[in-house]
């Protein structure tokens, strides 16, 4: 192949389609989605059974003690397990968000080597996540005991075992190849020991947050028109 034709093969390669566009722009949306439905989610969990045991943790109670008086509206139009498994539902929105942006950041990307199985490994993995929170949400609908929950959980824990570990594999090899955007490698670096405090303060969904936002950065920087 002569060199003008691989250039212009990568150059083609390098737009950003109006589709390309449009999921960037989601995933920075739903990013910030993410971080208001967390805490509205969080706050729900801790009404539950299962989720009270969580204000015991200082640094949760001094936050969601309060804002579960402000939000009492948002939080008792229900019994507390269906509005849980209601604002669990909207993870899905979060999650897809982020998956999307992953696939056509891989594919803008063109990685190489090691770094094109971490990007394959968290591809599988974001996926299965978004099917695990198909299977532990949208499974149940009325319920007042939410008896799926703990099982689910369980089936699908290797899935955000996965998801934790290979986004900060992923994170660490993007900083040693010196991604574009610093910013995103961090967060997806810091992903997997960042999930140890977030669940000290909130519940335990929110850990994909810096996972979301990575890839709204990423986002960001295509919308812009430069290159990954």
């Amino acid at each position: 192949m002569s060199g003008s034709t691989q250039t212009s093969l990568t150059a083609a390669t390098d737009v950003v389609s109006v589709r390309d566009r449009r999921i960037a722009r989601m995933s920075w949306w739903t990013a910030w989605f993410g971080l208001v439905l967390g805490q509205l989610h969080a706050l729900a969990r801790f009404r539950t059974e299962d989720g009270k045991s969580d204000l015991e943790l200082p640094m949760t109670a001094a936050w969601a003690e309060p804002a579960d008086r402000i939000l009492s509206p948002l939080l008792d139009w229900a019994g507390p397990d269906v509005v849980y498994t209601t604002y669990g539902k909207l993870w899905l929105i979060v999650f897809v968000g982020f998956t999307a942006m992953a696939y056509v950041a891989y594919r803008h990307r063109r990685p190489r080597g090691f770094e094109k199985w971490a990007w394959r490994v968290v591809l599988v993995a974001y996926t299965g996540a978004c099917v695990s929170v198909v299977a532990e949400y949208w499974t149940q609908w009325g319920s007042e005991t939410n008896e799926l929950l703990d099982i689910v959980f369980l089936a699908t824990l290797p899935l955000v075992l996965l998801t934790m570990l290979g986004s900060t594999v992923l994170g660490v090899t993007l900083l040693v190849r010196r991604f574009p955007s610093r910013a995103a490698a961090v967060l997806l670096a810091v992903t997997l020991p960042a999930a140890f405090l977030i669940t000290q303060v909130t519940s335990m969904g929110n850990i994909v947050l810096p996972i979301a936002f990575a890839f709204a950065l990423i986002g960001r920087r295509l919308t812009a028109g430069n290159r990954l």
